[in-house]
């Protein structure tokens, strides 16, 4: 979708100030939004594409006014609110006031080890062979999606050249709205800086982007 989270090779945002030793969490409340993350998806039976658009609708005003966690948060809220996990008043005062609904997995304290260190696989059979191979010049679809895409406003229209190809994967723009996986093959992209920003752009820097393939077309 279009909006204010893709702000990729926008301007006017400020500088990106590297924090030395940054923390992985600023704060404990953090490690506790990462710890409800995981422990919400199981028996709310989304994906991380899910999530994924779950954060990026949020209001423009809330999303730019929120930090890292605050975002994750409300994306949560948001998840369980429409599955109807949680109330607004729940919410507000952070107590249960209705009995929980029954859910068909819970992920346990003694299972979050594991899971955190096995991750998620997203990579799947073939059924068709890729249709671009590196070195292919190939065109980014200029696409205005109203559901989720990974397919960056700043590289729509673009022309790249395949540089990798990652494999067959689950394809994130039908897997965020219960589509299904639809795994398509994903290829890293290299961009010119002035292929996306104009001559104005250092002719020594690129950009990679790893894009599926139904949002490319052949140069």
């Amino acid at each position: 979708m279009n909006g204010v989270h893709d702000m990729g090779g926008m301007q006017d945002f400020g500088p990106v100030v590297p924090e030395p030793a940054e923390p992985i969490f600023h704060a404990d409340w953090e490690r506790r939004v990462l710890a409800l993350t995981l422990a919400t998806s199981a028996p709310g039976g989304w994906n991380i594409d899910t999530s994924r658009h779950a954060r990026e609708s949020l209001p423009p005003a809330q999303y730019l006014s929120s930090s890292y966690y605050q975002i994750w948060l409300a994306g949560i809220e948001k998840l369980m609110s429409e599955r109807d996990m949680i109330t607004p008043e729940e919410i507000e005062t952070g107590k249960m006031t209705t009995p929980p609904i029954p859910v068909e997995r819970i992920l346990r304290a003694e299972d979050v080890a594991g899971v955190m260190a096995s991750g998620t696989p997203y990579e799947r059979p073939a059924s068709d062979p890729a249709r671009f191979k590196v070195g292919d010049t190939v065109r980014a679809k200029n696409i205005n999606p109203e559901g989720h895409t990974r397919l960056v406003r700043y590289a729509r229209g673009r022309t790249g050249t395949v540089t990798r190809i990652h494999g067959n994967h689950v394809f994130p723009d039908s897997n965020a709205h219960g589509l299904g996986e639809r795994p398509h093959w994903l290829y890293a992209v290299r961009f010119t800086a002035r292929e996306l920003w104009g001559e104005e752009a250092s002719p020594l820097d690129t950009v990679q982007v790893d894009l599926w393939e139904p949002y490319l077309d052949p140069a």
